[in-house]
């Protein structure tokens, strides 16, 4: 059985080698790494081992996942607030008198995401095409408000200032509102995780009282099988007010 292990991790090496190449990124290789470790492991080691890696992995995995969410939603809330900003230097500076391109420059120089704008601006692009393209971005989308009113004041010879004013009161507004929003479903999140954590808590007691939960589940199939269910369902449970907390976002 082992030497059967070992050639099919031989063969799978051979026909991903290929695909490993100088353009390739670094996936690959721990895609490879993982693909030749699992038929290895399955054969040499415990199957208990091997069920609890599995279960480890997935928890990681799921872990991550919800941590790089995490880091997407507070990016997003960043590029809204810069947007805001953005709004409100660039309506004071062109209120100031100062012109549309100087004032863009400088805006572009704190916030090097509108540097396309600045540059549509010197070469006589489409300024509100350009914030458009830039509004697609996570957490940008206010931009095409923005854009908006870029496009109505040139096309009525209106104020563009007088018009960016008014647009950045609303986006004011708007910020205000999701502040409020993420700190009502910062409480939600909380007790999710609360949720996910209460287990742990149940086995340090369980422990206490006499008994040998950790053992069941680690040495134990049917053990094992209700700690994969039970992190399956956690992580079911987080990934779902992570889904539930995002829509509301996207409302708000």
């Amino acid at each position: 059985m082992l030497s059967a292990a070992v050639l099919a991790a031989v063969a799978a090496w051979l026909l991903w080698k290929p695909v490993i190449g100088p353009g390739r990124s670094e996936r690959s290789v721990v895609a490879v790494a993982l693909l030749l470790a699992v038929p290895v492991s399955v054969v040499v080691l415990p199957r208990s081992w091997v069920a609890l890696a599995l279960v480890g992995g997935g928890v990681g995995a799921g872990v991550l996942f919800l941590q790089r969410r995490r880091g997407e939603r507070r990016r997003a809330e960043a590029s809204a607030e810069q947007v805001q900003r953005f709004c409100e230097e660039l309506s004071a500076e062109l209120a100031a008198g100062l012109p549309v391109g100087s004032a863009l420059d400088g805006v572009a120089a704190r916030w090097p995401e509108l540097a396309p704008v600045a540059a549509a601006a010197r070469l006589g692009g489409s300024v509100p095409d350009t914030m458009r393209d830039l509004a697609r971005r996570p957490g940008a989308g206010d931009l095409r408000l923005v854009a908006a009113a870029w496009h109505v004041a040139q096309r009525s010879g209106a104020g563009l200032a007088v018009a960016l004013q008014s647009v950045a009161g609303s986006l004011a507004e708007r910020q205000r509102t999701r502040r409020l929003v993420a700190s009502e479903l910062a409480s939600a999140r909380a007790t999710a995780r609360l949720m996910a954590v209460l287990p742990v808590l149940t086995l340090a007691m369980g422990s206490g009282a006499g008994g040998d939960p950790v053992a069941f589940l680690l040495s134990t199939t049917p053990g094992l099988a209700c700690l994969a269910t039970g992190c399956l369902l956690a992580l079911a449970g987080l990934w779902w007010i992570e889904a539930i907390a995002a829509g509301i976002e996207s409302d708000s």
